[in-house]
């Protein structure tokens, strides 16, 4: 059985070298500067002195991340970054799924009121006072990992991209389900959910970043040093390596101490390892589950 090819054009082949350069100078540009920032990780305060851009150190250090570990307590801030990435998670996808499901019935009464005012959320807040004023003083949740869950709780742009994916199934499945006798939560567990992974798995994604990124809410809700998240923890090494580099008088790079550059690459690389380390298991539902559920509905 022979195959039919597809003959390109020389036009079209111009089209396509032009685009795979493209992605390639894409590639390029968004890699270079990471990969920077890990070799000044490894790299002493001369060299980070006297060369502007490097990829491979001179001189191959771990004092910046030295530093870190022995002055800093970043093992209990990676822990508790994990606990409230994981908790969170939790809590924002069973409040952001329990929602778009109904929103997402067509005969669900009462929806497209219901929908403006999840929309009215992303155009006007509060304000930081007033939240502060709820969350601090009215429900007492300072000191507490409630105040990273509970006020984001549920993201109106994420809920909505569920909902737009549950609305592009077939609604054959839930009749279906309903004659084999299922009722809305039985739909929902055994059927919906089942069929929407590359949706979940992506908005899983989104909101453990936000979470693992979170600082500003952890800066003013968490003063308790044992409850301090990794940016926190970070953030404060940063200080204070910043304020023993300006008194000390001494060459850093010769006296083997950790230099104040590197030390901010190599938080930048602690910061982002493990989202980094996350992306690759769910990167083949990440394009599917976010086209689908922005495009449909």
């Amino acid at each position: 059985m022979s195959t039919n090819t597809i003959k390109r054009s020389l036009g079209d082949s111009i089209v396509q070298a032009i685009i795979y350069i493209i992605c390639g100078v894409a590639g390029i540009v968004t890699l270079v500067p990471f990969l920077y920032i890990i070799a000044g990780s490894f790299a002493t305060e001369r060299e980070l002195t006297e060369r502007s851009f490097f990829l491979i150190p001179k001189v191959f250090s771990l004092n910046a991340y030295q530093y870190i570990i022995k002055s800093g307590d970043v093992f209990k801030g990676l822990r508790n970054s994990f606990f409230v990435a994981t908790v969170g998670v939790a809590i924002n996808m069973f409040c952001s799924c329990t929602l778009a499901y109904p929103l997402s019935r067509p005969y669900f009464k009462g929806r497209n009121g219901f929908i403006t005012m999840v929309i009215i959320t992303m155009l006007f807040s509060g304000g930081m006072v007033p939240m502060y004023i709820l969350v601090a003083n009215v429900l007492g949740l300072r000191n507490t990992f409630w105040a990273l869950w509970l006020p984001v709780a549920i993201n109106p742009f994420n809920m909505i991209i569920i909902k737009n994916y549950f609305q592009g199934l077939p609604m054959e499945l839930e009749e279906a389900s309903r004659i084999d006798g299922c009722n809305d939560l039985q739909i929902f567990i055994r059927v919906i959910l089942p069929l929407s992974k590359p949706v979940l798995a992506s908005v899983s994604l989104f909101y453990a970043v936000s979470h693992w990124n979170s600082y500003f809410n952890a800066m003013m809700y968490i003063s308790n040093r044992d409850m301090e998240v990794v940016q926190i923890v970070l953030r404060r090494i940063i200080f204070q390596s910043t304020a023993v580099a300006t008194e000390s008088n001494f060459d850093w790079g010769n006296f083997g101490l950790p230099p104040t550059k590197s030390i901010r690459m190599a938080t930048t690389i602690m910061a982002s390892l493990p989202i980094l380390v996350l992306y690759p298991f769910i990167q083949k539902y990440f394009t599917k589950g976010v086209l689908i559920g922005s495009v449909k509905g």
